[in-house]
């Protein structure tokens, strides 16, 4: 089932809850948030029902963001039950790893099959900084679980200009120790709790410029895939990824879609508007009327988030914070599963 620019209903992102236990500058800057009502947070059940129909019409990937989704209470049920539908062929989960070490084993118990660590710098007073939290001891605590318990995992890098941008070798190496494929990813601007601007965007051409001066000749990998990552070989063939949706943004082939923690269904990471599947859910609405809300939708998807927002070029549509974000929490990217 495809859309209207081809790109089919494949890989779904369900955030779990929209608490976090960082403020990470360029996701929750503010001092206080307006939260969910948790009456309105689904239950283990209705995700995993919700999750069926979207299997049905296609979807065979789902990753489990938040928010921090290790906050959601006995996470391990969802995971064993979401593992369980044998048409899912990828569960994974991001999380900010300082929850991890505790819960690394039940999430593998369960099936989880893959993790992405978000981690943003290796030094802790920038840590500090950009978290508002001194925790970088246990993520790296729940980065060495993750490599005990599965191997491998990927890193998450939110690159900004003057903040972090030269680490990049580093985390490279740090990903060498635990066999972390790192990705870097360019600043967003989403929502309009941010301190978001262009000056503060390191593109993929300064990320491969500063890399190249490290490292040498760097060799992209050819590859054909709908991953928002694009991948490059070091000459001692470490791979490492780049996401460049601020500067080339990759909307002609995004196949993802993003189910709030209380059933708001966005189809793009920009989006103000989503679709309510709790309120038909929980009215008692057949599998048969849910699928055809979710069929329709995707059917007449237009949605290029990122291509509009390159367009504006400094012009960028600012969500007034106190205006709308205190009223909408779903404008923002914790609440929708960055």
């Amino acid at each position: 089932m495809n859309d209207t620019l081809g790109r089919p209903l494949k890989n779904l992102r369900l955030s779990v809850t929209d608490r976090c236990n960082l403020r990470c500058e360029y996701c929750m800057p503010e001092d206080d948030y307006a939260w969910l009502p948790r009456e309105d947070v689904l239950h283990f059940e209705e995700i995993s029902a919700l999750v069926d129909l979207f299997v049905s019409l296609g979807v065979d990937k789902v990753r489990l963001t938040g928010g921090e989704p290790l906050l959601r209470r006995d996470i391990p049920t969802l995971v064993r039950m979401v593992a369980a539908k044998p048409d899912i062929a990828d569960l994974a989960l991001t999380t900010n790893a300082v929850l991890l070490a505790d819960q690394i084993d039940a999430l593998k118990a369960a099936g989880l099959g893959r993790i992405t660590i978000s981690l943003d710098t290796l030094h802790r007073d920038r840590f500090k900084t950009l978290t508002r939290f001194d925790e970088l001891d246990r993520v790296k605590e729940g980065i060495a679980a993750a490599h005990r318990v599965y191997g491998s995992m990927k890193i998450d890098t939110v690159v900004i200009r003057g903040v972090n941008d030269d680490e990049l070798a580093d985390l490279i190496e740090f990903g060498k120790t635990v066999n972390a494929e790192v990705r870097f990813i360019e600043y967003m601007d989403v929502g309009g709790a941010s301190r978001w601007s262009p000056s503060r965007v390191t593109s993929r051409t300064d990320m491969l410029a500063a890399l190249t001066s490290r490292y040498g000749s760097i060799r992209p990998l050819d590859e054909s895939s709908s991953a928002p990552a694009d991948r490059y070989r070091l000459p001692d063939g470490t791979v490492f990824g780049i996401i460049a949706s601020t500067s080339e943004p990759f909307c002609r082939t995004c196949d993802r879609s993003r189910l709030t923690a209380d059933g708001m269904w966005y189809l793009c990471l920009y989006a103000t508007r989503g679709v309510d599947l709790r309120g038909p859910l929980r009215r008692g609405a057949t599998p048969a009327d849910l699928q055809a809300i979710i069929a329709d939708t995707w059917r007449a998807r237009d949605d290029r988030g990122a291509e509009v927002r390159l367009a504006l070029g400094d012009q960028r549509a600012f969500v007034p914070v106190q205006d709308l974000l205190k009223k909408d929490p779903h404008l923002e990217m914790h609440t929708r599963g960055g």
